[in-house]
């Protein structure tokens, strides 16, 4: 039997039925934006209005367990064999954690979140500017979003080389729990509602950065902003992540160690080339202390008399978002752990992935808040004046040195960054899309290109709907609801798997003395 080739046939229920699910709601969309808007607007309001405590208990619980787990004797299991070595280095599985978990979006939020921040009423209730504009962004993207990667790599993990499972699909990592369920269709609602959320989610994140790269190409070569230009790049997109998935797991890990070294540059050259060393540092290390500091008091805060709803726009949209991306790149993480112990998994997401984040955050964020705060350039005047976040993170990076040079590495950086993303999704989504599929054993390069090709469709078409993304990133919010629930049945589930491990070999050392 060739490596690439399935074992069993093409599953529907995680290939077609969410397809055609999608393909309806986008009709739907275009067809009645302004009854669909109105529609999904009620259902989200309610859950941010009604709900929004739960989003907030299950990021706080999630992160609490996963540490409780590490440190316990679960932590010790190793995903594999008992001996065995991962294997890639922690340089090298870092930075497949780390790209795989963030598209381009990092960098557009990097350098203007603050700026979003800094006219909230909340933030003015708190104190200064200074002190929380530069600390909520550290605690959006820190470390309870990061936990729903870390908590369910290791569950995943598990799954996949210790447990052996050959049904790869989010619906397998219940089984503990729904037992014969799993097969029924509890599992197949499951199975749906995971790919279902994965391609919307997939879809909206092209909506949040692509302008940005737009922009900057606009800016740099003088090309008019167009449907076309937008098309164009997206298609350039795609063209790289296939061809990487395409190679396998080699060429995903191939190009995340490329977008890490660009990464790297751009962060490099803002922090010691952009006048402002020295305030980054300072104001990036006391917002950590700040965030420390108050991390329950903001990890718990529902403004329960609604004074400026800051939780319900930000924290409780945040933690739905990640549930969502929380489909596929976790199960990608999860499948390149093998070796390690459930204990470096979460420890490490959180020492590669939060740090890595974290950093992004203090240096380019802080750049644009110390012009700010210093009186060298107006970012607040300018926003104000534009009304568009894209426009004003151009400006900010005009006023570094060589910006010219800086815009070509963004661009590159965020391709990159696109690319590492979503071919991991692509080899995750294709694998899911067959009934059995062995550990270790890629699917198909017809199923590969097919996922890839699907994944860029969805962004090309809603180009020319803005109110269609409008209502698909609201369609992933509500998806995160379910999502949610079915997140803490995988923990569960996992937990009470990994414990009759330890306990069956425990068992077994103790039979193998006595004989």
């Amino acid at each position: 039997m060739k490596k690439n080739s399935p074992l069993h046939e093409i599953d529907p229920a995680t290939t077609v039925f969410p397809f055609l699910f999608i393909f309806v709601l986008c009709v739907y969309f275009i067809l009645d934006p302004q009854g669909s808007t109105h529609m999904l607007s009620v259902i989200r309001g309610w859950l941010s209005d009604k709900a929004g405590t739960y989003y907030l208990a299950v990021g706080l619980g999630v992160l609490i367990v996963s540490l409780w787990v590490s440190f316990s004797p679960i932590g010790s299991i190793v995903l594999g064999r008992p001996d065995e070595k991962p294997q890639y280095s922690f340089f090298t599985w870092g930075s497949m954690v780390f790209t795989c978990g963030l598209a381009a979006d990092i960098l557009f939020y990097s350098f203007c979140e603050w700026i979003s921040y800094a006219q909230e009423p909340h933030i003015a209730a708190l104190g200064s500017v200074q002190d929380w504009a530069s600390t909520y962004p550290l605690f959006h993207w820190g470390f309870i979003p990061w936990s729903f990667y870390a908590m369910l790599a290791a569950c995943f993990g598990f799954m996949l080389h210790v447990r052996s499972r050959s049904r790869q699909k989010y619906s397998e990592a219940c089984r503990p729990v729904l037992k014969e369920k799993t097969d029924r269709w509890q599992g197949k609602l499951i199975d749906v509602l995971a790919v279902a959320a994965l391609i919307a989610g997939t879809a909206t994140t092209f909506s949040v950065a692509t302008p940005l790269l737009s922009m900057a190409i606009t800016t740099l070569c003088g090309i008019p902003a167009s449907n076309i230009l937008t098309i164009a790049i997206l298609l350039i997109i795609c063209l790289v992540y296939t061809i990487a998935v395409m190679k396998g797991i080699h060429g995903v890990s191939w190009l995340a160690d490329a977008c890490m070294a660009l990464f790297g540059i751009l962060l490099a050259y803002v922090l010691l080339f952009g006048g402002q060393t020295v305030y980054i540092i300072e104001t990036g290390f006391a917002a950590f202390g700040n965030m420390l500091q108050n991390f329950i008091r903001m990890s718990t805060w529902t403004d329960p008399l609604r004074t400026t709803e800051f939780p319900q726009n930000w924290t409780m949209f945040f933690w739905a978002y990640w549930m969502v991306w929380a489909v596929a790149s976790p199960f990608f993480m999860g499948s390149i752990s093998r070796g390690r112990t459930v204990k470096q998994v979460i420890l490490g997401t959180y020492i590669f992935g939060v740090m890595s984040t974290l950093i992004s955050f203090v240096i380019l964020g802080n750049y644009g808040l110390g012009l700010q705060m210093r009186g060298i350039f107006d970012v607040l005047a300018s926003f104000s004046e534009t009304g568009n976040l894209y426009e004003t993170v151009i400006a900010i990076i005009k006023t570094l040195p060589l910006w010219p040079a800086v815009l070509v590495i963004l661009i590159v950086s965020m391709i990159a960054f696109y690319a590492t993303s979503f071919d991991s999704i692509t080899l995750v989504a294709s694998q899911y899309s067959y009934k059995e599929i062995r550990e270790g054993q890629e699917a198909g390069p017809k199923m590969k290109l097919f996922w890839a090709i699907l994944l860029i469709m969805l962004p090309i078409a809603l180009i020319f709907s803005e109110g269609s993304m409008n209502n698909l990133q609201t369609v992933s919010i509500i998806a995160a609801f379910p999502i949610g629930l079915v997140i803490i049945l995988i923990i569960a589930s996992f937990i009470k798997d990994a414990k009759a491990y330890i306990h069956n070999d425990s068992t077994d050392t103790t039979k193998g003395s006595q004989i």
